[in-house]
């Protein structure tokens, strides 16, 4: 007799993983859970086209090694997805069988069957950013002399100030911005609910009073979210998609003022460029690890990995080509010449 949802421990576990583990015991973001639970979706229904069965009939016995491997093929081959990603859906998948595991011990066999499903390597840890002249063409680019340009422009430069992830300033409040303080800063929530408070610069003060008096008028706007949007007389959250497309349309306007602007600029861009800029300016990383709302100093590394790499790169083009340091993938003075290899032989 095959086993019904009801009954089946996969979907039972599912069902608290979502409902109370993660969200009430771990505190983790709405988005994070809408993503672990969009990788799981997605394994479904892989599994249920690939082997011709329903729903209903999956197990865990069902879940391989070979199958999750499967999945993650696929996703690269059919979905053209990139490896971050495919490593970031195995690391959904690890999660929800080590809870699994921990909840029930006749599945820590799946679990290390599970783990046995590698990461790949993603080839360089270097990171995107803009340079300063770059970021000053951007920022160049919304007319101020409309009310859209105005809020582009704070949306942008807030996001660089504070190195913030582009949610992180979509969830803020008028309340969240301390303005009238000693040491002016923004109050942010980040991934898995963690508060930290940033301090900002006099400048982006100003041209935060200059857009709440267009935006947000009046005493009782300061349980609003700060960035909004009026659809219908009805005042939403700013969405993602809506950031996204003008970050993009500015991209394109500066680079044809500035070629240092990258081809496909994006929100995340900001944060690697400020974490950059004050890595680059003495910032320890510790301190940026803390600026930044990382939980490893790990995550931090990679500034200073890509910081070494361009140092390097910078001496690599700098050394001349009879010097013994010169990399070995540099083709030789010697290379193609016969009388030059007979000398340094003895041939001649």
């Amino acid at each position: 007799m095959k086993t019904r949802p009801a009954n089946n421990p996969l979907f039972r576990l599912i069902r608290d993983y979502f409902m109370v583990y993660l969200p009430d015991q771990r505190c983790c973001s709405p988005h994070t859970i809408k993503s672990y639970r969009e990788t799981l979706n997605q394994l479904f229904d892989f599994v249920t086209v690939a082997k011709q069965m329903a729903l209903t009939d999956v197990t865990f016995d069902t879940l391989t090694s070979q199958t999750i491997g499967d999945y993650l093929h696929w996703l690269e081959q059919e979905r053209h997805c990139s490896i971050v990603t495919r490593n970031q859906r195995l690391a959904a998948i690890r999660a929800f069988f080590k809870y699994a595991g921990r909840m029930d011990l006749a599945v820590i066999a799946f679990q290390t069957d599970v783990e046995k499903v590698p990461f790949k390597k993603t080839g360089s840890n270097t990171v995107d950013f803009m340079t300063e002249e770059a970021l000053k063409a951007v920022l160049a680019q919304p007319d101020t002399g409309t009310k859209a340009g105005i809020r582009d422009l704070f949306f942008m430069i807030l996001l660089y100030d504070t190195g913030a992830r582009d949610r992180e300033i979509l969830n803020l409040r008028v309340h969240d911005f301390t303005a009238d303080a000693k040491t002016p800063c923004v109050h942010l929530t980040g991934k898995g609910n963690k508060k930290r408070i940033v301090p900002v610069m006099a400048k982006t003060v100003e041209h935060f009073r200059n857009y709440v008096t267009l935006y947000h008028p009046g005493d009782d706007a300061t349980e609003r979210y700060l960035f909004y949007i009026s659809r219908h007389d009805l005042l939403q959250p700013m969405s993602d998609d809506n950031v996204s497309r003008f970050i993009k349309k500015y991209g394109r306007e500066a680079k044809g003022i500035c070629p240092e602007v990258p081809d496909n600029l994006h929100p995340h861009l900001f944060r690697h460029s400020r974490a950059m800029h004050l890595y680059r300016s003495g910032m320890p990383l510790a301190l940026l690890a803390e600026w930044l709302g990382h939980a490893q100093l790990e995550t931090t590394m990679i500034y200073a990995y890509a910081d070494t790499e361009m140092k390097r790169d910078a001496i690599q083009k700098a050394t001349g080509p009879h010097n013994p340091l010169r990399s070995p993938d540099q083709v030789p003075i010697w290379k193609g010449d016969d009388q030059i290899i007979r000398q340094l032989y003895g041939l001649k």
